[in-house]
């Protein structure tokens, strides 16, 4: 993605690769690798983007205040605290210390500006920032779409105006989104993209996979603290009682989103937005990885607002600050230790072999790192666990075939 791919490495390169998918992702990587700054550089913008999201977050709450319902007096603490869990937790850790998942980071940060943006102005320039900022997350991701729903969820729970003055109101936002979808279909390397896609399995299939995936995600690395990066998430062609449990309590949840949308609009937004945001990625369009961490670092808004909201609407205030406080403690202790895994290659897939035993892919990656960090014992065993699970594990049986060939016994 980055250090084989000439078109990141020189501005000719950019602009000889266009047009292309993702350019201004590209671009960013174009301004890093040009810099100077190496590796260090990369890791300061992904980092910089991780906290204007956050303020993003934050101001974006203190706006929201009103068409939620929120008590006015609780706005700033409510505000701060899902800026805090935003920011803080480690399942943000994939987007932002994973280099290229900078693609999530970078929409991000386009995607909530855009939100924030939206009607600070009335007229003249300024009400083309928010399409602006639109185009400029479509152009780094393409999974950014789902803006102008965000925007009607978050603005219109309360409002008095109708359903069509509110679609009238984002009408410069459909007028991005329209020709950025015929863009899409169009252009060879999106069209590739999809087509690789709707190749990996078909949408039933997938859909079916997917109640697995938005409950791995909403249990797993959200609420449970238990991150991986290659999560062992099978691909399911049938309902099982399991799948049919987990669909029916992804489905009561999302009623109840939808029934508190008008009472509770707190809770119903908050509800609503996470789903929002995992329809992209996990949903009927199949991805080769059924679900990854870094596919809540926008889904997480909304179940961070819904704690914020109960911690300071249900407990005194003192008790609300210190249970806050102890929040961001244990999350920011779990985000630093869980960074600690992305040091190396091999503490990376060794916390992954811990989390995924069971995968042959996991094993392989985790063989190559200590390959490449000189450790050829350890290697081949972990190419011959990763052959015990999967003998048809095309990767593992070349790289222990060239570690024959390299005078290793097998």
């Amino acid at each position: 993605v980055i250090v084989l791919n000439p078109a990141v490495h020189s501005w000719s390169g950019w602009r000889d690769s266009m047009p292309g998918i993702r350019p201004l992702l590209k671009l960013s990587y174009v301004l890093n690798w040009v810099s100077g700054l190496g590796i260090v550089g990369f890791h300061a913008v992904n980092l910089l983007c991780h906290a204007a999201s956050a303020l993003c977050v934050f101001a974006l709450c203190r706006r929201w205040g009103n068409a939620l319902g929120l008590d006015p007096v609780q706005v700033p603490a409510v505000a701060l605290t899902t800026a805090l869990l935003f920011a803080l937790h480690p399942a943000q850790t994939e987007a932002v210390t994973y280099i290229s998942g900078r693609s999530v980071a970078l929409m991000a940060l386009c995607y909530l500006g855009a939100c924030l943006a939206y009607r600070q102005a009335a007229s003249g320039w300024r009400r083309l920032l928010s399409p602006l900022l639109f185009a400029a997350a479509l152009l780094t991701k393409e999974t950014a779409w789902t803006l102008p729903f965000a925007i009607l969820l978050t603005e219109a729970p309360r409002s008095q105006a109708s359903w069509r003055d509110r679609l009238w109101g984002l009408r410069l936002h459909w007028a991005v989104l329209t020709p950025a979808a015929g863009a899409m279909l169009t252009m060879e390397g999106y069209r590739r993209l999809l087509l690789g896609s709707l190749a990996v399995r078909d949408p039933w299939t997938n859909l079916l996979t997917q109640v697995g995936g938005q409950f791995y995600l909403l249990t797993q690395p959200f609420l449970l603290l238990r991150m991986n990066i290659d999560p062992d998430l099978a691909v399911l062609t049938t309902v099982s009682p399991g799948l049919a449990l987990k669909a029916a309590i992804l489905l009561l949840v999302m009623l109840v989103g939808i029934l508190q949308l008008r009472r509770r609009s707190w809770l119903g937004a908050g509800i609503l937005w996470a789903f929002l945001h995992l329809l992209p990625t996990n949903s009927f369009l199949p991805r080769l990885d059924v679900a990854n961490d870094r596919q809540l670092y926008v889904a997480l808004i909304g179940p961070a607002l819904i704690l914020a909201v109960v911690l300071w609407g249900r407990l005194p205030r003192r008790a609300a600050a210190l249970a806050t406080l102890a929040l961001a403690l244990g999350l920011g202790g779990a985000t630093a230790e869980r960074n600690l895994d992305y040091e190396t290659e091999v503490s990376l897939w060794q916390a992954t072999v811990w989390e995924s035993p069971n995968k042959a892919r996991v094993w392989n990656n985790l063989d190559y790192a200590y390959q490449l960090a000189g450790d050829i014992p350890a290697a081949r065993r972990a190419y011959q666990r990763a052959l015990a699970i999967d003998p048809s594990h095309v990767k593992a049986r070349i790289n222990i075939d060239a570690l024959s060939r390299m005078g290793e016994p097998r």
